[in-house]
């Protein structure tokens, strides 16, 4: 098991990233590599008591930032974090790459040196969301903005085996964000990708609205990279303007702040469904490797679990089960 993260990519870098591979380290007994400039890592590491045996360092000098063209950075920088991690996967077997760096950067990266899985048209980014009893995969939320009907059917496939593998969910029932229920709805792109998962290997559960999606019964929700983008961000920005107005509304009388105080616990269980932390990263299948995107604003603890979801994603072999099934469906 080969995981790499970049600890220089990320808002709260390299402190967050390091915190939260000495934490995994501790908690999950797995050997981690972190790739960045050797001297920051290693006065970051001295910091913490942790077995030494349990993380390496990749040495890289210089970052790729949010601002730069993520194609052309790629080519400029072979000695920044995120191509040396790159780079070094290529020789390993079982390699996962953590970053919360540059998204662009990122999946160019994943494209150009790891390359696709043979088979996989295109590779889509996933991200888990949570609903009414549990978690949801949506897939894909903007890698590709510009999609046909069999990308969808095969981003529901690598949506089912990720949800299977990683997520433990058996027999994954299959959704279609649309703008109706009914399967004759939708725009031509939509209406073909109906009738591909319909006729597919798959437990399809049919179109789902977007009034619907935090209650689906699905266990992944298909779409195109540009509606899946704008689903993943209007979940985000929703929540945040719920929780900023429980707490405005509980803080604005004494009353309130009373009865604040009697449901303090109930509210961060509520608080902590919508918390990306939770969830660790998104992944990035279809590349011929491991890559978790992790929030740019990621602490510790979400670094922890991005960790810990690339150690279920190597121990349950998802590159070899898309691998196969890509040939699969191929044939």
């Amino acid at each position: 098991m080969n995981i790499f993260l970049d600890a220089m990519g990320g808002d709260n870098a390299p402190y967050e990233i390091v915190k939260g591979a000495v934490d995994a380290v501790k908690e999950y007994d797995v050997t981690l590599t972190l790739v960045g400039r050797r001297s920051v890592i290693e006065d970051e590491l001295s910091k913490y008591d942790y077995p030494k045996d349990k993380i390496e360092i990749l040495p890289a000098e210089t970052v790729i930032e949010n601002s730069e063209e993520p194609a052309m950075a790629i080519r400029r920088k072979p000695d920044s974090s995120l191509v040396v991690a790159l780079e070094e996967m290529k020789t390993r077997e079982n390699a996962v790459l953590i970053s919360a760096g540059s998204t662009g950067a990122l999946l160019s990266g994943g494209l150009l040196k790891l390359g696709r899985i043979k088979g996989i048209k295109r590779p889509a980014l996933a991200a888990t969301i949570p609903k009414n009893d549990g978690v949801f995969l949506l897939i894909d939320t903007g890698a590709n903005a510009d999609c046909k009907p069999e990308y969808l059917e095969q981003f529901a496939q690598l949506g089912k085996i990720y949800s299977e593998n990683v997520l433990g969910k058996i027999n994954p029932g299959i959704g279609l964000i649309n703008i109706g229920a009914e399967a004759k709805k939708g725009n031509t792109l939509v209406k073909a990708a109906y009738e591909l998962l319909e006729a597919g290997d798959f437990n399809f559960l049919g179109n789902v609205e977007a009034r619907d999606i935090m209650e689906t019964k699905a266990d992944v929700l298909v779409c195109d990279g540009f509606t899946g983008n704008v689903v993943l961000k209007l979940t985000e920005g929703t929540a945040d303007f719920i929780l900023k107005g429980i707490k405005k509304s509980i803080l604005s009388s004494t009353k309130g702040k009373i009865g604040g105080m009697l449901i303090k616990d109930n509210l961060k269980n509520f608080k902590k469904q919508f918390d990306y932390a939770e969830y660790g990263g998104a992944p990035f299948l279809g590349v011929n490797g491991g890559i978790i995107k992790a929030h740019g604003s990621s602490d510790a603890y979400a670094i922890k679990n991005a960790i810990r979801q690339s150690i279920k994603f190597v121990e349950n072999d998802v590159l070899k089960k898309i691998s196969e099934n890509a040939k699969k469906m191929e044939a």
